[in-house]
């Protein structure tokens, strides 16, 4: 492993394996571009990490240095999180996947739902996609038993299994009742007892102390000012629509929340979007999907299986785009999951504040980067990320 140091004036730190390197010149040229503040990249390659960099600050403070264990805000990849507890439980047998969620929570067959399965929430196929009938508030949150009335209560926006559309909120929720129906524990507690805890890691879905752990602070990204009631602008289509309060779109994202401004408490577990975990974390529970690194894997290869078998594809209903899903996780090909950069044999997730993560079994590699400057953009796959995840699969194929 070479180490990395401060280039071009920004501090950097960590390792790279020489047959790595072209991902520490793609790292670097995020920072020459100006278009990073801090940010930290991963790799885990058949069971070793291969690549973990970091560099740049967690926050406006020159001196506020990000760190090897330095957490950002994942956004959408939370779900990363919340769909490998699901898939624990899967595996050691306390949740089906084609059994209906209403045996184990009979409320939630209200409206039509009795069918619906894990399966089918995993895959963005279950239609229950709005809660604009009881949004989520600061108090909800912190509560979590409305957010389960609500869903309990809500009804589908389509019939079960017969589309896809991004869960977009209701996602993180749905599954974190199903968890505590079998285990007593919300996701965020579960997640924390059964698998960072004794993995070591630092991944969170409600950060027990914030003050033990070392928080990058998240710029404003297109997303967040979107959410937060600015002009979605009309680049793609999914913006028109969140421009359009009777959409379905608006109705399963931005009406189905009713935050403070500026709300921001990381206790309190938001499983959709307010995980938090460093980069060298995330990769490494993806390398754990796949196979050992550095402990047991967490699932058996049926499951892994499954992850990487296309359960949904073509057009999304919230996002407006052609996306393609498996179990809980982004195939490809989609804007933000593209094959084209290399992706077309890996499973993982997009953030729309520029964070990204895959595992590809056939490769056997896995990959978080995480970073705190937001994306410009929505609709696509960072240009960041997207050199990085390139620069890995080049270093790959010269491997071969």
């Amino acid at each position: 492993m070479s180490a990395v140091g401060a280039v071009s004036g920004v501090p950097r730190g960590g390792s790279v394996e020489d047959a790595f390197a072209e991902v520490a010149k793609a790292f670097e040229a995020n920072f020459a571009s100006g278009a990073e503040v801090g940010a930290a990249v991963c790799v885990y390659h058949r069971g070793r990490p291969v690549v973990n960099l970091w560099g740049g600050t967690a926050s406006e403070d020159a001196d506020d240095l990000w760190r090897p264990g330095t957490v950002s805000m994942l956004a959408s990849p939370t779900k990363a999180l919340v769909t490998v507890s699901a898939l624990l439980l899967v595996e050691r047998g306390l949740l089906e996947l084609d059994t209906p969620v209403a045996e184990y929570w009979p409320e939630f067959a209200a409206g039509g739902k009795e069918h619906i399965t894990l399966r089918m929430v995993l895959s963005h196929r279950s239609g229950v996609v709005c809660l604009d009938h009881a949004p989520i508030t600061n108090e909800d949150m912190r509560a979590h038993t409305p957010i389960a009335e609500a869903l309990a209560a809500a009804r589908t926006e389509w019939e079960p299994d017969t589309a896809h559309g991004y869960h977009a909120i209701t996602f993180g929720y749905l599954v974190s009742e199903l968890v505590r129906r079998r285990t007593g524990l919300t996701v965020g507690r579960f997640f924390a007892r059964e698998i960072a805890g004794p993995l070591g890691l630092d991944s969170y879905i409600g950060v027990p102390d914030p003050d033990a752990v070392h928080v990058a602070t998240m710029f404003q990204s297109k997303a967040e000012d979107v959410m937060s009631g600015g002009d979605p602008g009309d680049a793609v289509p999914m913006l028109v629509e969140l421009g359009k309060p009777e959409s379905l779109t608006c109705r399963a994202t931005i009406s189905s929340m009713s935050l403070d401004p500026g709300f921001l408490d990381l206790t309190v577990e938001d499983p959709s979007y307010g995980g938090l975990s460093s980069a060298r974390s995330l990769a490494r529970l993806m390398a754990l999907l796949i196979g050992e690194a550095d402990g047991p894997r967490l699932i058996g290869p049926d499951l892994t299986a499954e992850l990487s078998r296309v359960h949904a594809s073509g057009p999304c209903r919230i996002t407006m785009m052609n996306t393609a899903w498996s179990l809980g996780f982004m195939r490809g090909d989609s804007p933000v999951f593209p094959v084209s950069a290399g992706l077309d044999t890996a499973f993982g997730f997009d953030g729309a504040n520029g964070t990204f993560t895959f595992a590809d079994p056939v490769d056997g590699l896995s990959f978080a980067y995480v970073q705190n400057a937001g994306s410009p953009g929505l609709g696509k796959l960072d240009d960041r990320a997207r050199g990085l995840v390139e620069a890995v699969y080049r270093s790959v194929g010269a491997l071969r």
